[in-house]
C-alpha cells in the first residue's frame, strides 16, 4: 500500500485495506466506493474511492469517518489462461500491443493499474471484450511511441502477417498516438489484407476517470470483425465517450495534443462511425471488403530518408548536407500549393542528378500541391521534384521508405510515389473534406 503517514494511520484505524468497499462521512454527505491505492508520489491526507459509476474521486480525510461496507480480496491481476472462455461460435481476434497508454492495464474492480499486458490481464482489465470475440493477445514492444522506428513496423507487418495466416479473423494493435499514423501508413503499404486491421490507442490512460482507452479498444474489436478489410484507425470521434471513428491508415492525422477526438481523416472522409457497439459505413467511401485480397507481405523499405520542413530563410545547407551524408531521399515540407524558396533549386538538381529523390508536400495538410501555378514551382518541378498530391506529409515520409526499399531507380520511384498504392491520396480534391 502506498497510503502514507497520516492516511495510513486512518486507514489502519478504521482497519481498511485495498479493494474494500467503503463509506465515508463528511458532514451532509457520504461518498461510497472501493477504496483505490494511490502513487507513491501522491500528496498526503487523501483516501481515492472507485464510485459504482466508473469515476474516481479523492476524499480529505479530515473531519471524516469511514465504515466498511463489504471487505474486498486482495487485487489479483490475470486469470489462468484456461480460465479464459472460448466460444468456438464467436471470431477470433488478434490484439497485438506495441506499448502506449492504451496497453495500460487497470485492475477492473480495484482500479490498479499493473504493467503487464497477457491475454488474462487485457480480459480482466475489459472484460466487456468477451461478449465481442475470442483473443489472442501478445505484447510484441512497450515502447513510447516516439521511439517506434521503421525497423519496428517491419517486425509488426510481419506479426500481424503470421496471425492472418494462423488464422485471425482481425487484428486490433495498440499503439501510442504520438506516431500511430505513422504506423498506420507503413502497414498499408506493407500489407495486403484479406481481414480488417485497425490501430487504435487512448489519449488518456486508464486509470484516469476521463479515459478513452476501453471504448477506442472495444470499438476496434467491432472494427476488426467488420467487413472493412483494410489498415484503419480507430479513435475517439469527439471530446465525450459518444462515438469512434474509423479512420483510412493512409489517411489520418493526430491534430491535437490531448482531445481525446485529435485524429482527423485529411483530405478525406472517416471510413465508418461506430457508435452504441454499431458500425455505419460511411456510403461515400469505397472500400476493400473482407475475403476481397490475398494476404500480401512486403517489408522491404530503406531508412535513410531526410524529412525537412521550409521556413522563410531557410540555407540550400539543409539539403546539401542531407545530399553529402547519403540520404536516399528526401521529403520537403513546402509552403502553400508546394514552395521553397528559390535558393534551394539547384541543390534540388544536384540530387536529381545523384539519382535522390526529393517529394514536395505542403504543410497546409489540407488540399493539393500543385507546383505547375506559379513559377517558383515550376522552375521546383524542372529541378525534378516530385509532387506528393494530397498525401499527408507523415505519409509521404512513410510511403518513400517503402518505395525506395522497392527501387532505387528515381523514375521507378516517382513511378510508385504518383501511384495509388492504398488509398493514400485522392484521385479528385474536394473542399468537403476540410476540417471534418
Amino acid at each position: 500500500m502506498t497510503y502514507k503517514e497520516n492516511s495510513e494511520e486512518y486507514i489502519e484505524n478504521y482497519d481498511l485495506s485495498i479493494g474494500d468497499t467503503i463509506r465515508v462521512h463528511k458532514e451532509d454527505i457520504s461518498y461510497t466506493g472501493i477504496l483505490l491505492d494511490r502513487p507513491e508520489d501522491a500528496e498526503d491526507g487523501y483516501l481515492v474511492l472507485k464510485l459504482s459509476s466508473g469515476y474516481n474521486i479523492g476524499v480529505a480525510i479530515d473531519n471524516t469517518t469511514a465504515e466498511l461496507i463489504e471487505k474486498g480480496d486482495k487485487p489479483k491481476i490475470g486469470y489462468d489462461e484456461e480460465e479464459i472462455p472460448h466460444d468456438d461460435s464467436k471470431q477470433n481476434i488478434s490484439i497485438v500491443s506495441t506499448g502506449g497508454t492504451v496497453s495500460s492495464v487497470i485492475d477492473y474492480r480495484t482500479g490498479a493499474v499493473h504493467p503487464k499486458f497477457t491475454a488474462s490481464d487485457l480480459v480482466k482489465a475489459n472484460p466487456e471484450l468477451l461478449y465481442y470475440a475470442n483473443y489472442n493477445v501478445k505484447a510484441l514492444y512497450n515502447i513510447l511511441s516516439e521511439n517506434m522506428k521503421p525497423e519496428y513496423w517491419v517486425k509488426a507487418a510481419k506479426e500481424v502477417a503470421g496471425d492472418i495466416s494462423d488464422g485471425a479473423d482481425g487484428i486490433v494493435i495498440a499503439h501510442g498516438t504520438d506516431t500511430m499514423h505513422y504506423t498506420s501508413a507503413a502497414l498499408s503499404f506493407m500489407l495486403k489484407t484479406p481481414v480488417p486491421i485497425i490501430v487504435t490507442g487512448a489519449q488518456r490512460s486508464s486509470d484516469r476517470p476521463s479515459s478513452d482507452a476501453n471504448i477506442n479498444l472495444i470499438d476496434s474489436v467491432i472494427a476488426a470483425k467488420s467487413d472493412i478489410a483494410e489498415v484503419c484507425v480507430c479513435m475517439h470521434g469527439s471530446l465525450n465517450d459518444e462515438y469512434t471513428y474509423l479512420h483510412k491508415g493512409t489517411k489520418v492525422r493526430k491534430m491535437h495534443t490531448s482531445r481525446r477526438d485529435t485524429f482527423r481523416s485529411i483530405n478525406a472522409q472517416p471510413i465508418a462511425k461506430i457508435q452504441n457497439k454499431k458500425i455505419k459505413i460511411n456510403p461515400n467511401y469505397s472500400y476493400t471488403r473482407r475475403g476481397d485480397s490475398e494476404l500480401e507481405l512486403n517489408t522491404s523499405i530503406e531508412e535513410k530518408i531526410g524529412f525537412i520542413k521550409s521556413f522563410p530563410g531557410i540555407s540550400k545547407d539543409y539539403i546539401e548536407y542531407h545530399i553529402d551524408k547519403g540520404y536516399k531521399g528526401l521529403v520537403i515540407e513546402g509552403t502553400g500549393l508546394g514552395h521553397v524558396p528559390d535558393n534551394l533549386i539547384d541543390s534540388f538538381k544536384r540530387a536529381q542528378d545523384e539519382n535522390i529523390p526529393v517529394i514536395m508536400t505542403s504543410q497546409c495538410l489540407y488540399g493539393r500541391v500543385n507546383m505547375n501555378v506559379y513559377s517558383t514551382g515550376r522552375e521546383i518541378l524542372d529541378a525534378g521534384v516530385i509532387s506528393a498530391l494530397d498525401m499527408t506529409p507523415e505519409t509521404t515520409y512513410v510511403k518513400l521508405c517503402w518505395a525506395l526499399g522497392q527501387s532505387d531507380d528515381y523514375s521507378k520511384v516517382k513511378e510508385i510515389m504518383q501511384t495509388n498504392v492504398a488509398g493514400e491520396f485522392s484521385e479528385k480534391s474536394t473542399i468537403r473534406d476540410f476540417l471534418n
